[in-house]
């Protein structure tokens, strides 16, 4: 099966994008022969001397009427070796929305210089916005050759030229080819005119452009669309979830992570369209997954793998092109985030800079962003959006804006990253050093099942560092919920924030010179790395144990009587049960009930403290 290639064209006004696709769509021989005529007939209203190509994509009656591009026009065409979309994207300022448009999807972008003019403003720009849309491939086609007698210098010239420009920006891959829409040199075969021009012509370097590596096979992302009932009698028991891969490869017994929940299963089957069961589905393939386990899923949620998750926030950082020319986008303005399958309210928080495209010059002191420009924001969605920075995955990295009041699409953005906002408030160092304090703190954190017999062996702990001299408090999970932690539930989202709030406590209490003896079940994997890499970059000492309890024993053990209460359903996203438990993948100490009674997994603790 041939190989799809997406292509956007961009370039300076009149340097012949229109021209060379239709020289690619009548040598290539994809215009029927009722299109050619209806351009000839055009043509020579017109009074052209023979057809003019350009007609092939310039649709719209003002573009015709002004020889220019307005609108985004695709083309679709075949050769033997691959399929082909061609956008025509217009190369005037005020159209900057209707490029960025065109070039969302494009595997490479073609920018046409004309060879008289050399490269100009709107050429740099429309190299940056390649690039800032995460376009892998820029052809840089030198058009117009004939009008300069094909010379070899001038070529020269603007390659050197658009090379040092393009040294500033992202560009990943980069190739000139001389060029002549008009006359067809070096568009579908090699010219005799060039014959100091050793590369290959346009078409057959988009034929062989190698774009497979360009897909993003690591991190297996699915946006699910669609909750898939059939309620026939051959499929009573089936539910599957339904969406486009956007990353990654999902296969049969893959583990799996959902979110925002974030449980954990198994793949069982992959569907693909009518039904046909697939051994795997790759980015870009619409699928139907079906899981061992029943996990409430709905529209919008993630699939993941457990060890490779995207970044889940409510505050993210990017750059956002205003395509609405009614409004204007501000600090404090709200509107209605559409990213991957999830739909939810964003406020702008800030406005960072707009950018200056011609120059790139950024304006930190812009109030607003008007129709066609492009700036730095922060924004704060109301629910956690799961995302991969824009440069990683264009799919799980971008977003649109929609008016609230008009349903309209007024902005589209490219995820930077997770929000840092800026802070007035500056650490106040003390008097007394760590080293001056008499005794070195640290941090126990215990994480395990409840019931695991976590609290026990801290107890014990607690009392044999105390009776030895040196200082130690317990930081109890379920004290804490009793006043630092009061205002939090059991989410995913306040697990984290939780957890977050135990290990700012711990810090200050190792900072001090105290042992901080942690026990929280604190089922995430993802919180407690974080806890751990909190007091790492403090320079504090930081165990995990893991009270590695098996659940039937924890649940057999049950001192509080939750797992009885959970396994009634009277307590929702109880851990074990109803809720998943990420067990450590490298602890630095793992106490098993078979290791001993309280004192002798108290005794091992000890040892590891005192080696510290």
């Amino acid at each position: 099966m041939s190989q799809l290639l997406r292509i956007a064209t961009a370039g300076s006004v009149d340097d012949g994008k229109s021209t060379l696709i239709g020289r690619l769509l009548f040598d290539s021989k994809a215009i029927f022969e009722d299109q050619l005529g209806a351009v000839e007939t055009a043509s020579v209203a017109r009074g052209h001397e023979g057809p003019d190509l350009a007609l092939l994509t310039d649709g719209l009656r003002a573009e015709r009427e002004q020889g220019i591009t307005i609108d985004v026009a695709y083309r679709y065409f075949a050769t033997p070796r691959r399929k082909f979309i061609i956008a025509d994207t217009p190369g005037h300022i005020q159209y900057t929305r209707n490029m960025v448009t065109g070039a969302s999807t494009a595997d490479v972008a073609l920018i046409l210089i004309d060879a008289r003019h050399g490269v100009l403003e709107q050429s740099r720009r429309h190299a940056f916005l390649a690039t800032l849309l995460g376009i892998p491939h820029l052809v840089l086609c030198v058009n117009k050759m004939d009008l300069v007698d094909y010379a070899q210098e001038r070529f020269e010239e603007i390659r050197t030229e658009f090379a040092a420009f393009a040294a500033k920006l992202e560009v990943t891959d980069l190739t000139f080819i001389p060029v002549s829409a008009l006359t067809g040199d070096n568009v579908v075969t090699r010219s005799s005119a060039m014959p100091w021009y050793e590369g290959p012509a346009l078409l057959r370097h988009l034929e062989e452009l190698h774009v497979a590596s360009d897909r993003n096979l690591i991190d297996s992302r699915l946006p699910v669309q669609y909750v898939i009932r059939p309620q026939q009698a051959d499929f009573h028991d089936f539910r599957g979830y339904a969406g486009t891969v956007a990353g990654g490869v999902f296969r049969p017994g893959d583990d799996v992570t959902v979110l925002p929940s974030g449980f954990s299963t198994k793949v069982s089957n992959v569907w693909g369209p009518g039904g046909e069961k697939l051994d795997e589905a790759f980015t870009g393939q619409a699928v139907t997954v079906e899981l061992a386990d029943n996990i409430d899923i709905s529209r919008g949620d993630m699939i993941c793998r457990p060890n490779n998750k995207p970044t889940s926030s409510q505050d993210v950082d990017a750059m956002i092109c205003w395509m609405n020319g009614d409004s204007t986008l501000a600090a404090g303005s709200t509107y209605t985030i559409l990213h991957t399958t999830r739909e939810t309210r964003a406020s702008i928080k800030d406005l960072e800079y707009r950018l200056d495209i011609n120059t790139l010059h950024r304006d930190d002191q812009a109030p607003e962003l008007r129709l066609n420009e492009i700036g730095r924001v922060r924004l704060r969605t109301q629910k956690p959006l799961h995302f991969d920075p824009y440069q990683r995955n264009r799919d799980t990295g971008s977003f649109i804006l929609i008016d609230e009041a008009t349903n309209s699409t007024v902005g589209a953005g490219m995820i930077l990253g997770t929000s840092q906002p800026e802070s007035n408030i500056v650490w106040h160092s003390g008097a007394v050093t760590r080293e001056q304090r008499k005794t070195k703190g640290m941090t126990l954190w215990f994480t395990g099942l409840s019931g695991s017999g976590k609290s026990s062996v801290a107890v014990e702990v607690e009392r044999r560092l105390v009776a030895s001299g040196r200082p130690a408090y317990i930081l109890d999970g379920d004290n804490l919920r009793h006043g630092l932690n009061a205002n939090l539930g059991f989410s995913p989202e306040d697990r984290a924030e939780n957890v977050r709030r135990v290990a700012e406590v711990a810090k200050l209490m190792a900072d001090a010179g105290v042992v901080a003896i942690v026990s929280l079940v604190s089922p995430y994997r993802a919180d407690r790395d974080a806890a751990r890499a909190a007091h790492v970059a403090d320079g504090l000492p930081f165990l995990e144990i893991f009270m590695d309890t098996p659940l039937e024993v924890a649940e057999a053990r049950d001192p509080k009587g939750l797992y009885a209460k959970a396994r009634a359903g009277q307590i929702p996203d109880f851990t074990g049960i109803s809720a998943p438990y990420e067990a450590p993948l490298s602890p630095d100490l793992m106490l098993r009930p078979s290791d001993g009674d309280v004192d002798a997994l108290a005794a091992f603790v000890i040892d590891r403290v005192e080696q510290q």
